[in-house]
């Protein structure tokens, strides 16, 4: 399932005895429970966005784990999905930071299409119950895609949102890459940090600043709606 661009230089993972262990995990959960995303979305992250595409870098932590939300990429819901409340705090960030109108539609394939990894730290979770795969291997698993990431010759984009995702911050090399970090999208803590933070144009500045094109950070255009409160 892993997709061609990222699967050789993955490969010696699957060998690994962590990788092993957390194959068997998800088969013998797959048999009992219902798992977020379906099998063949697990690696959307990977499948948008090739290795030699990769500009930027957006970490999340677990996938969404409600009815019909997780389909692999971060932050991103199916289309047709209302929209988390995480999700519904960026596109407002986005608003301020670049006077981009919310979208009602949160898919984020879009973003993923243009180079950004929109990489979950656990690519899967038990349905309703929020950590349930953690501390299974993934994490190893997706710290050897940053390391992947990290080598690339060209400048890349890591932002990370919270403190997990900066616990990350040891395996950047920020002589050659650009970190971009606030708190998180969530409701507990935007008001700590990300409020305010302007990641997308700070984001494209850095891209144009390595000679690289920059986000087209525009979805679809909102419909007549009620207003969402922020928090």
């Amino acid at each position: 399932m892993i997709p061609e661009s990222w699967r050789d230089a993955l490969a010696p993972e699957f060998k690994k005895d962590y990788f092993k262990k957390l194959n068997d995990f998800l088969e013998e959960e797959w048999k009992k429970e219902t798992i977020f995303p379906p099998k063949d979305e697990i690696f959307s992250a990977l499948k948008y966005a090739t290795f030699d595409s990769v500009k930027v870098f957006i970490l999340g932590q677990d996938p969404y784990h409600g009815n019909g939300q997780a389909h692999g990429l971060c932050f991103s819901v199916r289309s047709g999905v209302k929209l988390p409340p995480s999700l519904r705090n960026i596109f407002k960030e986005m608003e301020a930071d670049l006077g981009i109108p919310p979208s009602t539609d949160g898919c984020l394939e879009k973003w993923a299409k243009q180079g950004i990894l929109l990489l979950n730290t656990v690519l899967t979770v038990r349905a309703h119950q929020a950590n349930s795969h953690s501390k299974r291997g993934w994490e190893t698993f997706t710290d050897a895609i940053i390391k992947m990431v990290n080598e690339k010759s060209t400048r890349v984009v890591f932002v990370l949102w919270g403190n997990p995702a900066q616990k990350k911050i040891p395996l950047i090399d920020q002589s050659k890459h650009t970190i971009i970090s606030s708190a998180h999208p969530s409701p507990l803590s935007a008001r700590r940090g990300f409020i305010g933070s302007c990641p997308f144009s700070k984001i494209n500045k850095a891209l144009t600043e390595s000679g690289l094109a920059p986000i087209d950070w525009s979805l679809t255009q909102p419909q007549s709606q009620p207003e969402l409160p922020l928090f």
